[in-house]
């Protein structure tokens, strides 16, 4: 078929011959070093311990360095054309499920998942094609309070957004631009819909700090029965409400016009009964909806990843309905993105370099991972369905026409799907659905679709699809990244470790692809090592490095030079600013020595029994005073959490090392010592740096978000020990 007539198209990045290169250049520096270190052991008495652990560790880097070298060779860009796909289809497309999943209306206020829902209600898209389903897993009334607000507001805000063509279409982020906006309607229009807006969030949030609905509101919806005083969010029964059926004839909205579906799922939770977190949540939503809509795409958005791009969907389906490539797809990934990053990425939470790099080269190895929101999956594949060359979807097959039995009838029948006993003696979680074992469910089940033959693509559009919420305290940033590292390092030490698993399914440089993000807890052993024995060594005068005069530094100068200098462009090319870059490179370090590091202890007490999975949700809310001091870009602490001792303690530990190690050279005399040390001066210097936001928050900050004083004399005392041991 002629190149013009593709639904997609497939650039190639280019200047990868210079990538090449360079690559090249660094691998040869990366074999000098460890040459360097392999036949220059010291005596022993003379840091050999020390001598060998850095050997190790640099093996680990240059080993680490080799995969991530797996998506930078050949990556490539996806361009979709919504405009051949209108001339070949018109309006003849499939219909799409969406599924969004919530799980506690504290950490996830209802107001944030309505502007969510509303605006995945109102994609140009045709409505009755669309299918909305929350799943609540706090099995809140509130939450549920919230949908049935939002299924009366649609019928105002879905025509306001079609009259005007509008975006985004999330009210909230809609009306928190700037009043420009108002010249695409009338001024009288658009505070009428601002106020309803506003008015319907009020309602909601009020009923959340309350904690109750009122007795009237209860009475308009028979949905509100459905909760007593004996409901709790870990023991209730199955809920499913549908709240606007597009096959009913007066599911309009106040023009006139079909509204998409909107149905509301509290699956059944019981104490006795393991839910398995999002994974259980996303398969009830699978068979809920197979006996209401059935659509054959089905997509999947956080609570807070509202609709940005009015054509996400059609994007999708240009890669689906590809008449030469589109049979070998099984699933669209488009890219995390968050509205709310400070100026200066102040916690590293951008995802830039592994948005704009890092998935693009897995999408040229045979697609990027699945990454659990933002994606469009066809559903016979997360039912199990395995690849064949003569694969042909059928896109009406099973699609439930104008329903037979009344809404009742039909809500009893998705209960029963819901049941928390109905995956008994099935393979619902292993082959069928949503993997089950482990809480990064979504990286399984990509894996899985991919070793049973399909690929995936990846969509980067210049104007996001998705935008959510990123953390924007430290410990919200900690624990997101210690949840996602331990629970993909759990997938290497499991029957599900890539290597092993699509060993002969997949390409070696797509596992590889896989273990960039799979090895990110183990590189915080190497790295702790890296930030605490050269240090050490200063503080005693052993030389771990070549002298500045020899030859022998040049590897470790080029190495280190050259891979920053390439990180900062990277980062500058993919969107992040000069000190976005900076910030990034402090909090790399502060990930690696408290998520990751927590991500590996985790494991290996699971591994021995001592601790189950748990799924800790990252909460989407902050005081005002931790919302002042993150537009402000001042790091936040203010608890006494033990990752924060180690912070502490590291940047305490450097500074008493680069004090000691200067009062060392100077009185051993500058031109002996001098050139033996000053690696590790350097070394430890540019750690001290890194740390000045930590000394700030210890010694000068009295805001709030300072380090509590006993974590700081924790950090003294293990500071102390550490110097005391004579460990080098």
């Amino acid at each position: 078929m002629e190149r013009s007539r593709r639904l997609f198209e497939t650039e190639t990045h280019g200047g990868r011959a210079a990538y090449r290169l360079h690559a090249v250049t660094v691998a040869a520096g990366i074999l000098l070093l460890l040459y360097y270190r392999a036949t220059r052991v010291p005596a022993a008495g003379e840091g050999r311990a020390a001598w060998l652990g850095m050997l190790a560790a640099e093996l680990w880097y240059a080993a680490y360095w080799v995969v991530t070298q797996s998506v930078r060779w050949s990556p490539v860009r996806r361009r979709p054309f919504i405009d051949r796909l209108a001339a070949r289809h018109g309006e003849r497309l499939p219909s799409v499920d969406i599924f969004v999943c919530t799980a506690d209306p504290y950490s996830e206020p209802p107001s944030l998942v309505v502007s969510t829902i509303l605006s995945l209600m109102a994609y140009n898209y045709p409505p009755e094609k669309l299918s909305v389903y929350l799943s609540d897993d706090g099995g809140s009334i509130l939450t549920f309070y919230g949908m049935w607000e939002a299924s009366l507001f649609a019928k105002h805000w879905l025509p306001f957004c079609k009259r005007y063509n509008i975006e985004p279409r999330s009210p909230a982020a809609y009306f928190s631009q700037s009043d420009g906006h108002q010249e695409l309607c009338t001024p009288k229009e658009w505070s009428l819909i601002k106020d309803m807006f506003d008015e319907m969030t009020e309602r909601i949030d009020t009923a959340v700090m309350s904690g109750k609905i009122p007795e009237e509101i209860k009475a308009k919806h028979k949905g509100f029965h459905e909760w007593n005083q004996e409901i709790t969010s870990k023991n209730h029964q199955p809920i499913v409400q549908i709240l606007i059926d597009s096959k009913d004839q007066n599911a309009v909205d106040n023009e006139g016009k079909v509204l998409p579906t909107l149905v509301y799922m509290a699956r059944e939770k019981r104490p006795q009964h393991h839910h398995n977190f999002k994974a259980g949540a996303m398969n009830a939503l699978i068979r809920v909806s197979s006996v209401i809509s059935n659509s054959p795409i089905i997509m999947n958005v956080d609570c807070d990843m509202y609709s940005n791009n009015n054509d996400a969907v059609r994007d999708a389906l240009c890669f689906f309905l590809d008449e030469e490539m589109g049979h070998k797809i099984g699933f669209v990934q488009y890219p995390q993105n968050y509205y709310n990053l400070s100026k200066n990425n102040i916690y590293g939470n951008s995802l830039h370099v592994i948005n704009e790099v890092e998935m693009g080269g897995m999408d040229s190895l045979g697609g990027p991972m699945y990454i659990g929101t933002g994606c469009f999956h066809r559903r016979e594949i997360l039912c199990g369905r395995k690849f064949t060359e003569d694969y042909q979807e059928d896109w009406n097959a099973g699609i439930k026409d104008k329903l037979q039995e009344s809404i009742d009838e039909t809500e009893e029948k998705a209960k029963s799907l819901a049941a928390c006993t109905y995956e008994h003696g099935t393979q619902w979680g292993d082959e069928i659905g949503v993997k089950y074992g482990c809480v990064v469910e979504d990286v399984n089940t990509g894996l899985a679709i991919h070793c049973r033959g399909w690929d995936s693509v990846y969509n980067n559009p210049k104007r996001p699809a998705f935008m959510g919420v990123g953390p924007t305290t430290l410990a919200q940033t900690i624990l997101q990244h210690k949840r996602w590292s331990e629970g993909i390092f759990s997938i290497f030490l499991s029957k599900y470790n890539v290597f092993l698993f699509a060993h002969g399914k997949t390409k070696l440089r797509h596992q590889m692809g896989y273990h960039i993000y799979g090895l990110w807890a183990p590189n915080s052993l190497a790295t702790l090592y890296y930030v605490i024995i050269p240090s050490l060594a200063l503080l005693k005068g052993t030389s771990l490095f070549p002298e500045i005069t020899s030859p022998w530094i040049a590897p470790f100068v080029y190495v280190f030079c050259v891979k920053n200098m390439y990180s900062l462009y990277e980062a500058l090319l993919s969107g992040d600013t000069l000190k976005g870059w900076w910030n990034g490179q402090r909090m790399w370090l502060v990930k690696r020595i408290t998520s990751y590091l927590f991500g590996v202890l985790d494991n290996l007490r699971k591994l021995l029994g001592l601790s189950k999975i748990n799924f800790v949700v990252t909460p989407k809310v902050s005081d005002e005073d931790e919302s002042k001091r993150y537009e402000q870009e001042i790091m936040e602490f203010g608890s006494s959490d033990p990752e924060y001792v180690i912070i502490a303690a590291i940047a305490l530990l450097n500074l008493v090392c680069l004090m000691g190690g200067l009062s060392k050279v100077m009185k051993g005399g500058w031109n002996v010592h001098l050139d033996a040390l000053f690696p590790q001066l350097i070394l430890c210097g540019m750690l001290v740096i890194t740390s000045i936001p930590f000394y700030e928050a210890m010694f000068l900050r009295k805001d709030k978000g300072r380090i509590p004083f006993p974590v700081t004399l924790a950090s003294i005392g293990f500071v102390m020990l550490a110097l005391l041991a004579k460990i080098v």
